[in-house]
C-alpha cells in the first residue's frame, strides 16, 4: 500500500484557516441568537397582580389589574369561583361587579363607584394599572363594598385570571398564587 503524504503549503494553511474561523462565526452567531430571543422574551414578558386599595380615611376602596412587566398583558379570562360553582365573567356582561351584586344584591344600592369591563382582548400595557371597580366619596357606599367582599372571600371566593403575552404565551394568576404561572 502506498503511503499518502500530505504536504503543508501556504494555499493549503490559509483554506483550513479560513474553514476555521468561518465555523468558529457560525457558532458565535448561533449562541448570539439565542441570546437575542432570550432578551426579546423578556423585554415583552408581563407580569399581572390583583391590586386592592382600601382607604377608610377618605372612604375609597378600588380593585385594580398592575402589569408590573415591561410587555403588555392581553386578557383571555375571567373566572370566579364561589359556593362550589364556577363562574366565567362573560355570563356577567364582563363586569366584575355584576357578578358580585348577583352575589351580593345590597350592592345595588351603591351609587359612587365606577367600573370597568374585563373583556376578552383588553391589553393592559406595562407599567399600568387597569381599575376594574372604584367606590369612592361616600362612608356607606364604601362600608358596603368593603363588608360584603370580605364577607364573599370568607365564604370562599376566589379568582382566576388566564392572560396572554404579544407571543401568545400565556399565563395565569389567582388568589392563591405567589405570581403568574405559565401555561401550556
Amino acid at each position: 500500500m502506498a503511503k499518502l503524504k500530505f504536504k503543508w503549503n501556504s494555499d493549503k494553511i490559509v483554506s483550513l484557516s479560513a474553514m476555521s474561523i468561518s465555523v468558529l462565526t457560525l457558532i458565535i452567531f448561533i449562541y448570539q441568537t439565542n441570546l437575542m430571543s432570550k432578551q426579546n422574551y423578556l423585554s415583552i414578558l408581563p407580569y399581572v397582580q390583583i391590586s386592592i386599595s382600601d382607604n377608610k380615611a377618605e372612604n375609597t376602596f378600588s380593585l385594580d389589574i398592575k402589569n408590573h412587566g415591561v410587555g403588555p398583558a392581553i386578557i383571555e379570562s375571567v373566572i370566579i369561583y364561589y359556593k362550589s360553582k364556577k363562574h366565567d365573567l362573560r355570563e356577567y356582561d364582563n363586569y366584575l361587579y355584576n357578578y358580585l351584586k348577583s352575589e351580593m344584591p345590597v350592592l345595588d344600592s351603591v351609587k359612587f363607584f365606577s367600573t370597568s369591563s374585563l373583556d376578552k382582548g383588553i391589553a393592559i400595557p406595562a407599567n399600568t394599572n387597569y381599575n376594574v371597580f372604584k367606590v369612592l366619596d361616600s362612608e356607606k357606599d364604601y362600608e358596603l363594598i368593603a363588608s360584603s367582599l370580605d364577607k364573599l372571600v370568607k365564604q370562599g371566593l376566589r379568582y382566576e385570571i388566564i392572560y396572554r403575552s404579544i407571543q401568545n404565551e400565556r399565563w395565569m394568576i389567582h388568589n392563591d398564587s405567589d405570581g403568574p404561572q405559565k401555561l401550556d
